[in-house]
């Protein structure tokens, strides 16, 4: 067995598919299919349940995987050890929530300091970016909260208001709770802040409407759909405009910290520690200017 067969697997594993697993890896879909088979007669087992609509882990291929996960994630580990220089070169993967409106601040000055480092960014949910940071799908995220986990690191970013906002239309503070909620997915923090003003505002069954992207959330809202909770920051140009009307909550649901986490037993390498430098730098600038 060796490592690229897992990586392999990996892929298979991910995307269900012979032929998306050996496009993402840059083989041939034969070379991706005999190489699964060789590791399942290695183990003598089948890993995959197959059928013409692809291929889905079996429980056999989930102990697998659970293994060939963090073995991947230590080799990776060791070949960032060991190039690693005071010039950092290579990838870091990062995660991040939607709505981090000061994140392009952050990449931008650490592509001018470093711009031998190739930075990959997934967006999601706050509980999906934990996951994926302890499961070593990710090198860091930026995520809401504060976590007081044993395999989790933290670095404090950002501090901010949420506010709640609606479309233009003047309407009374008491009639907001009783619009639909535009959010996104289960597990997202902001989301959890406004389910629960509504709910201690006496709404019990609120209307909710689950979307994928803020664009899609900020132009429904715009629209008249319902509302939503976000960073002042994020639409504050859009109040100036006259586009959205911005309600002020309680603190209990208001303040809200922007972390940045990785996993507290991974090897902090340069690249990272670089990377953590820049976010405190312009995290400390960006108070000086707000004080």
């Amino acid at each position: 067995m060796e490592i690229k067969d897992l990586r392999i697997f990996q892929k298979v594993a991910e995307f269900g598919s012979i032929s998306k697993a050996a496009k993402s890896l840059n083989y041939v879909q034969s070379y991706v299919t005999v190489r699964i088979r060789q590791l399942e007669e290695e183990l003598q087992t089948e890993l995959f349940h197959r059928s013409s609509r692809g291929m889905v882990i079996n429980s056999e291929g989930k102990k697998l995987l659970f293994y060939a996960q963090k073995i991947i994630s230590m080799v990776d580990e060791m070949l960032k050890v060991v190039q690693d220089s005071d010039n950092p070169v290579g990838t870091l993967e990062i995660g991040t929530v939607e709505t981090l409106y000061k994140l392009p601040l952050i990449l931008s000055a650490y592509h001018k300091k470093y711009p031998n480092i190739d930075l990959s960014l997934v967006s999601g949910v706050t509980e999906d970016l934990v996951e994926d940071i302890l499961s070593y799908k990710l090198d860091g995220a930026f995520v809401t909260g504060n976590f007081n986990h044993p395999q989790i690191a933290q670095y404090e970013v950002f501090e901010e208001e949420l506010v709640l906002i609606s479309n233009k239309e003047e309407v009374p503070f008491e009639e907001l709770k009783n619009k639909p909620l535009l959010v996104f997915k289960q597990g997202c923090s902001y989301r959890s802040k406004l389910e629960g003003w509504v709910r201690d505002e006496g709404r019990i069954n609120a209307k909710i409407m689950e979307f994928g992207t803020w664009e899609t959330i900020l132009g429904s809202v715009i629209a008249g759909l319902g509302i939503t909770i976000i960073p002042k920051s994020t639409v504050s140009l859009l109040e100036a405009d006259g586009v959205v009307r911005i309600y002020h909550i309680p603190e209990k649901y208001s303040k809200i910290t922007t972390v940045f986490i990785r996993r507290a037993d991974s090897f902090l390498t340069n690249t990272m520690q670089k990377f953590i430098e820049t976010i405190k730098d312009v995290s400390h600038q960006e108070k000086k200017v707000e004080s």
